[in-house]
């Protein structure tokens, strides 16, 4: 039934009650739908991140906008901390409309098929955040959401949350430390790429999972933003971290389609604006939150934080500049082309 979508198999009790939940979900609507006057829209948007992480409040803050432009026709109901589906079942669940609204990150698309997105796993391709918003809020960053359509899901927008650093339990200070070690990643052929060019053995795992994984020894590192690596309390069982930021994470808010294009037009464009509007707020409180995680971490002194030497920070990105070209044809080598060719432009 639904052909397009081919993950891993869900475990199958899991499945069922996706289905259910679609099932009471439909039928919630078409009830709604019968009723003479007009009821209050409901949306479900449901992400992984804790309640006082920069995503959340970016769903705050589009809710409260929400609510606000569309004069109380609309009701956002925020589902934070893996509260309704953990990161493996939402987009199958999106799809399902057994949720309206998620943001998840921009590696869980390759698996569902639109490999183009793994462009943004690339590591080194973005210097910073300006780079990375020549992309995004341009042509070419709507052009990779608009291939979301084929799956059933409208793209509405980028979330940033920020460029990863790598932690373990022993030093790492150049490629080769990572030689042998189990690296916890989510799913991503390009970021797979990564970790095998830097020796190690990356290891695919819920983010909900990461956290036991490291604590019981099942992986020896992973790589995060500084923000996820405080909030998931990794920085507790790592005792180094490297500061390389060498690859963007970030997220991408989609929708329902079939949900979306069955919205009176006036509600679609007030949640449109009201998300366009979210977005500035959502992009400075990752940067906030990443700045204030690095902070408490230091402080704890619990993760022993190295900043990269310029010789070292040269060795990680001629380590990793090999994935680049592997990779490109999965990507796509126009998208890759006319993405190097945009940033070009934004000088040295």
């Amino acid at each position: 039934m639904f052909a397009r979508f081919n993950p891993k198999p869900m475990d199958l009790m899991r499945r069922i009650i996706v289905l259910l939940i679609a099932v009471l979900c439909c039928a919630g609507s078409a009830h709604a739908a019968a009723q003479p006057t007009p009821a209050t829209i409901v949306i479900k948007f449901s992400h992984v991140a804790a309640p006082q992480a920069h995503k959340s409040k970016g769903a705050e803050r589009f809710k409260k906008l929400a609510e606000e432009y569309t004069g109380g026709r609309v009701r956002i109901a925020l589902y934070p901390n893996s509260q309704l589906y953990k990161d493996k079942e939402e987009l199958e669940a999106l799809q399902l409309g057994a949720v309206e609204i998620l943001a998840p990150s921009l590696s869980k698309f390759g698996p569902l098929g639109i490999k183009a997105f793994e462009v943004f796993d690339i590591p080194y391709l973005f210097r910073d955040t300006a780079e990375l918003a020549r992309i995004t809020e341009g042509p070419i960053g709507r052009d990779i959401l608009d291939k979301l359509e084929t799956k059933g899901i409208t793209g509405l927008g980028y979330w940033n949350n920020g460029f990863k650093i790598l932690s373990a339990n022993k030093p790492l200070l150049r490629p080769d430390d990572l030689l042998g070690l189990k690296v916890r990643i989510q799913s991503s052929r390009v970021i797979e790429e990564q970790m095998t060019a830097l020796g190690a053995l990356p290891q695919v795992l819920a983010f909900s999972e990461a956290y036991q994984a490291l604590s019981s020894g099942v992986v020896d590192g992973t790589e995060n933003p500084p923000a996820n690596f405080f909030n998931q309390n990794m920085f507790q069982v790592q005792r180094h971290a490297t500061l390389t930021y060498h690859g963007f994470l970030g997220y991408a808010v989609i929708v329902n389609q079939k949900f979306w294009t069955g919205l009176p037009d006036d509600i679609r464009s007030a949640l449109e604006r009201a998300l366009r509007d979210a977005t500035p707020y959502a992009n400075a409180e990752a940067a906030k939150e990443n700045a204030d995680a690095l902070a408490a971490v230091t402080k704890s002194g619990k993760t022993a934080m190295h900043d990269p030497t310029p010789d070292e920070r040269k060795s990680w990105e001629a380590a990793l500049l090999p994935v680049r070209g592997r990779i490109a044809d999965r990507v796509g080598r126009d998208l890759l082309a006319r993405i190097e060719t945009e940033l070009s432009r934004s000088g040295p």
